[in-house]
């Protein structure tokens, strides 16, 4: 389920986009196994003479010839607040789609299906600190909100300006802002200190103590970062956190690259079992239709 990019440059709207990757999605799914899954909470009665005329189904009056008007739940199903990690890391790579890219319209598909569900959404984007909160609303003006500052985050890379991942700190900051129960969704692509493994795992013990659900999203770019597929030719690679460089030849250091890496993150996911955390790997190479899925799933558990 790919998003053409070049549309985004062209029109540079991305809640237009996110609806398109949310309309075939949800035609995938009624095509699937997990047709059951509902994607829309409004029932229909029989227009009663006087009433006003703002939620007929038009559509289905074209349909039918009778006029049913939509009627919604009052209050809101789910809350759910999106964590995007915004450290300089997640501009990787610099050719194709960027973690964060893959980030940006992951979450605006999010929040379109959210909007359809009406859930309350709220946004969290982080580096060394939390540079962006909101509380979870459904209103309309709140949604576009949220997708502007997802659009000015898509758009504010700066060289010069190196950002390091810090999750440890804002994930004590979101358990206290976030007040009432709801489920945590992080993007990031975890690439911190191993030493601080513990200490990462103090703010989603944190989470999970304050009643919240969480997933979270490896994002990562396969063929560079795990397979270390490089050619065998001499490489000056540049940490784009801290602007450290090292040169290397990638023959020489691949099992070893490799075989850490892999080891690292068993370890988060082997804890993430332990503390009842979802934790989804989320190649950039593939579509958006597994974190949608994943969604919807968690979304029927909470119920």
């Amino acid at each position: 389920m790919e998003i053409d990019r070049l549309r985004l440059a062209q029109f540079g709207n991305l809640e237009l986009l996110a609806k398109q990757v949310v309309e075939g999605f949800i035609t995938g799914l009624h095509k699937s196994p997990f047709h059951g899954f509902s994607v829309e909470f409004a029932e229909h009665r029989l227009y009663n003479r006087g009433e006003s005329t703002r939620h007929i189904d038009w559509k289905l009056y074209g349909r039918t010839e009778k006029m049913f008007t939509k009627k919604y739940e009052e209050e809101t199903n789910l809350r759910c607040q999106l964590v995007l990690d915004i450290s300089s890391s997640m501009y990787f790579p610099k050719d194709g789609v960027s973690k964060l890219e893959f980030c940006t319209y992951a979450a605006a598909s999010l929040i379109e299906l959210m909007r359809r569900q009406r859930d309350a959404v709220g946004l969290s984007m982080f580096h060394e600190s939390l540079e962006v909160h909101t509380a979870a609303k459904s209103s309309i003006a709140h949604h576009r909100y949220l997708y502007a500052e997802l659009e000015k985050q898509f758009h504010a890379y700066d060289e010069r300006n190196k950002r390091d991942t810090r999750a440890t700190h804002v994930l004590h900051d979101i358990a206290e802002l976030t007040h009432k129960r709801s489920l945590i969704i992080i993007f990031s692509d975890f690439l911190d200190d191993p030493e601080r493994i513990d200490a990462l795992f103090q703010g989603l013990q944190h989470l999970r103590h304050n009643k919240h659900e969480v997933i979270l999203f490896h994002v990562f770019d396969k063929s560079k970062e795990f397979d270390f597929d490089l050619e065998n030719r001499p490489y000056n690679l540049v940490d784009m956190e801290t602007g450290e460089k090292i040169s290397v030849q990638p023959a020489e250091i691949k099992k070893q690259y490799t075989e850490g890496i892999q080891r690292y993150f068993k370890e988060i996911e082997l804890r993430c079992a332990n503390f009842r955390i979802d934790f989804m790997p989320a190649p950039i190479s593939e579509g958006y239709h597994k974190i949608l899925l994943e969604f919807l799933i968690k979304r029927q558990k909470m119920n």
